[in-house]
């Protein structure tokens, strides 16, 4: 089964169904697909344009796509429901056993997991990127308001890490790379020692490391095994010689290096995904 078509079709931004369709389809090693979001599905019209072009990949390919919605309205979900494939609504599967269970109905409001009726979390979402952009790579280093600073070589993953976890999880993150100065001296920068207790250190393998450095940088210094070989060696003994808690990134996702760096370091979250 190879070339079918998975569509991810929301009446919001599709965020939610991309995620849970992604980790769902990550199960079948070695099938191939190809990946369409159609967001904003919100009215008859752009459902039966939806059903078009689902029908259009099932005639092209000959497979039946599969679908994975998160449609809040039913009327919607019918008219999907109608083409030629798999259909396969969270809502649908969840919202109708969570009534029965709560003995409530749901309100049926689409929106309400990506947009910004909750202003307070939505704050705090954009002061924590904002924050994450400020102290990126050792800049402006207003270390005293960081709820967590993670440290490690160029190219380790700290900036993206910082980020996710601004975003999604609201967590004030700094990053500090190591310089060259740093890993000769096998010290703790001068700078990080007042706030040793905010440390997270990432590590990575060489291998790895100078595969990320050789696409950045071919046939450079900066990606030769020899600097990778320094670097990797230099930072793991500051790490162990100052006590900080490490995470080997070379086969995490941003996602499980953010979940994990939580759980070890008992950080609250300010707004819940």
């Amino acid at each position: 089964m190879t070339g079918r078509t998975v569509f991810f079709v929301s009446d919001q931004t599709g965020v939610t169904a991309e995620t849970m369709g992604h980790s769902l389809m990550t199960q079948f090693d070695g099938l191939q697909f190809r990946a369409v979001t159609l967001p904003f599905v919100s009215t008859i019209d752009k459902a039966e344009e939806a059903v078009r072009r689902i029908n259009a990949a099932a005639l092209e390919s000959g497979l039946r796509p599969v679908i994975f919605g998160t449609l809040v309205q039913d009327e919607l979900r019918d008219v999907i429901k109608g083409s030629n494939a798999l259909f396969l609504d969270f809502f649908e599967a969840f919202v109708g056993p969570l009534e029965r269970e709560l003995g409530t109905a749901s309100s049926h409001s689409a929106g309400r997991a990506h947009g910004i009726s909750d202003t307070v979390g939505y704050a705090a979402r954009i002061d924590a990127t904002n924050y994450a952009l400020a102290n990126d790579d050792g800049s402006n280093r207003d270390y005293g308001r960081a709820d967590v600073i993670l440290v490690g070589v160029s190219r380790s993953g700290k900036t993206p890490t910082c980020l996710y976890l601004a975003m999604q999880y609201g967590v004030f993150a700094a990053n500090y790379p190591l310089t060259d100065d740093d890993l000769e001296s096998t010290r703790l920068p001068p700078g990080l020692q007042p706030f040793k207790n905010k440390l997270f250190g990432l590590r990575i393998a060489p291998a790895r490391l100078q595969q990320i450095r050789q696409e950045r940088r071919p046939n450079s210094r900066y990606a030769s095994p020899q600097q990778v070989q320094f670097e990797t060696r230099a930072a793991e003994a500051i790490f162990q010689r100052n006590g900080v808690s490490t995470l080997d990134t070379t086969e995490c996702s941003i996602e499980e290096i953010s979940v994990r760096i939580l759980e070890a370091t008992g950080v609250e979250r300010r707004i819940r995904p």
